[in-house]
């Protein structure tokens, strides 16, 4: 009976602690690892939630872009760091769900090593082409690589990113040669794609848009399953020739494994509420952008039923990093 009560009495004491914790959190800036270079679709989604996290609690919430080897730099760092609440990391689909699928070892584990706090967002790629492509279409661009076999070229945000899983996916699909141009990030991506180095481009919409706008891309499809609410003039990939094309690019937060669950649960109701923002799903809803709060044990069967899925469509590729 006295062991019973003194457990009964250090759950009580364990449960004040974390309470009190939850309140008191966070005392100091939190640092909030993007593993992307500024000016992608990762660093669209993450800075206003960095932005509105620094007001609803109270210190800032510091951006810190890690980019390069498809988000392996960031999220190692982020995997690293004390487990206290004040590291955390946009986990992206290629971060958490592509890498586990193509890098059978990963200097981090995306179950063991993350904790789920919150899905942020879920969009679509668009396939943008440069200007000066003989193609306005999807069929026209599948025509136009066949003609050329390894000629063309497209870029993505990574090796073995989500964008680079995109295009090697159209390739299978397609039955086309497109050679793989890997960058640490969508932003010099976009940069050799407006210059003429690269002609195909994977990215989100919210990134692509202005340059679409300007005439200096031109966008042929979208990789979802259905048209975005963004662009809804854009065919999907699917409809436009290839049945069964379907992609899409996410992104969540996750803090290191042992994170203490008061401070989880804190952040998962502020960012809950952040995501309910009219302004801000509006906002992100005009760049094809869905705002996807739920808590932390979603996102977890989420990641699970990601990996999954990258993996069979890894086998089904056949795709390699070498």
């Amino acid at each position: 009976m006295g062991r019973f009560l003194s457990f009964l009495f250090l759950l009580g004491c364990a449960i004040a602690a974390s309470a009190a914790m939850a309140q008191q959190y966070p005392s100091r800036p939190v640092r909030l690892i993007v593993p992307y270079p500024p000016g992608g679709s990762t660093d669209f989604i993450a800075r206003p939630i960095s932005e509105r996290l620094t007001e609803r609690l109270g210190q800032p919430f510091v951006m810190d872009n890690r980019g390069g080897a498809a988000t392996v730099i960031g999220a190692e760092i982020a995997a690293r760091a004390p487990a206290d609440g004040y590291t955390l990391l946009v986990g992206t689909v290629t971060t958490l769900a592509v890498n586990p699928a193509l890098k059978p070892k990963l200097p981090y584990h995306p179950v063991r090593e993350f904790a789920p706090v919150s899905m942020l967002s879920a969009q679509p790629y668009i396939l943008a082409v440069n200007p000066s492509v003989p193609a306005a279409s999807v069929a026209q661009l599948v025509a136009h690589a066949k003609a050329n076999p390894g000629k063309l070229s497209f870029a993505s945000a990574g090796l073995g990113s989500g964008a680079h899983f995109a295009g090697e996916l159209f390739n299978h699909m397609a039955g086309v040669d497109i050679l793989h141009i890997p960058y640490k990030g969508t932003g010099p991506a976009i940069t050799d794609v407006i210059g003429g180095r690269v002609a195909i481009l994977y990215a989100g919409i919210a990134t692509l848009r202005p340059f679409v706008g300007s005439g200096k891309m031109r966008v042929l499809a979208v990789t979802s399953a259905r048209r975005s609410p963004g662009m809804p003039e854009v065919p999907t990939i699917a409809e436009s020739g290839l049945p069964g094309y379907e992609t899409n690019t996410w992104n969540s937060l996750v803090a290191p494994r042992g994170t203490p669950r008061a401070v989880i649960e804190r952040l998962n109701a502020t960012i809950a509420a952040i995501l309910s923002e009219p302004d801000l799903r509006d906002r992100w809803a005009q760049q094809g952008i869905d705002a996807e709060p739920g808590p932390p044990a979603r996102l977890a069967s989420h990641i699970d039923a990601e990996i999954a899925r990258f993996a069979g469509l890894v086998k089904a590729t056949g795709l390699r990093l070498e």
